[in-house]
């Protein structure tokens, strides 16, 4: 945990975003959560080992999109939940077209 920490979700979201602006490392996270719902879909339908799979999936795509596009640490590291959550939101954002919006709202327009 950081020095300061985030005391809420509401001032711990512009952070998490401030985290993402890399296009590539957010293509990377939505992968990984695809992919990680995928396991946890095929875990209830064909078998519980791919619950196994699931933090592998996500966290395998996420990191790589942190250190190798982003260059920074996973939000994870620090507010685990809180990341996850921000993950999801994330997400959903993507899937509706509006995450280069909220990157612009939140950061004056720092979108790379």
């Amino acid at each position: 945990m950081s020095a300061n920490p985030i005391p809420t979700y509401q001032e711990f979201w512009p952070f998490y975003v401030g985290q993402h602006l890399d296009r590539t490392n957010r293509r990377l996270h939505f992968a990984g959560t695809l992919c990680a719902l995928a396991c946890v879909a095929l875990a209830v339908w064909q078998s519980s080992w791919f619950f196994a799979a699931v933090p592998v999936c996500g966290y395998a795509f996420a990191w790589l999109g942190h250190f190798a596009f982003e260059h920074n640490r996973p939000a994870t590291f620090s507010y685990p939940f809180w990341s996850l959550r921000g993950d999801f939101q994330m997400f959903a954002l993507m899937c509706i077209g509006r995450m280069d919006a909220e990157i612009t709202a939140v950061t004056d327009g720092r979108v790379r």
